[in-house]
Order: C-alpha cells, then structure tokens, then sequence
C-alpha cells in the first residue's frame, strides 16, 4: 500500500504525482470518504488499482523537489532548475 505522508516512511521513495489512470477512476472518486486531514486522497485512488493488481510504476532518475508546500519549496525548486536543467522523462 501507498501511504499518505507517513510519520516515518518505510522507504526513501515518494510518490511524485505523475498519474494516468483509465475511466474507472471516476467510480473510484466517488466513493471517497474524507481522511482524516478532512481531504479526498490521491493516495486512496492508488490504492484501489494497488487492491485490484494493477498499478505499475517507474523510477524517475535525477533530482526532484517539492513545489508545492509553500513559497520556499517553489523557490528551492526554482533554483535547482536553473542550476542543473529540468529533468526530461522519457516514457
């Protein structure tokens, strides 16, 4: 299973927010219930195609960073674009 934010991840992996999903994901969507941060998770709809055998994933190589917690990240982020390029995944 995927976990949301964990205290203390098991890995050093993260889930960096590249999706494509099939026209189940609206059932899924609608069947989402609040977590317990009171938002709908991605994270549940991952795991539903985990439940069901069919998610598949990649190993991105390079840097990456968090944009998006606050206008610090964004900045890191900024900053290490311009210092060693954007990484370009090839699918």
């Amino acid at each position: 299973r995927i976990e949301e934010k964990p205290e203390h991840p098991k890995t050093n992996y993260a889930v960096i927010g590249i999706y494509m999903y099939d026209n189940r994901v609206f059932d899924i969507i609608r069947t989402l219930k609040p977590s317990a941060r009171g938002e709908l998770e991605i994270t549940d709809v991952n795991n539903k195609y985990v439940e069901w055998g069919e998610m598949t994933y990649e190993f991105l190589e390079g840097w990456w960073a968090d944009a998006g917690e606050s206008i610090d990240y964004y900045l890191k982020a900024n900053n290490l674009v311009a210092k060693y390029g954007a990484n370009k995944m090839e699918l």
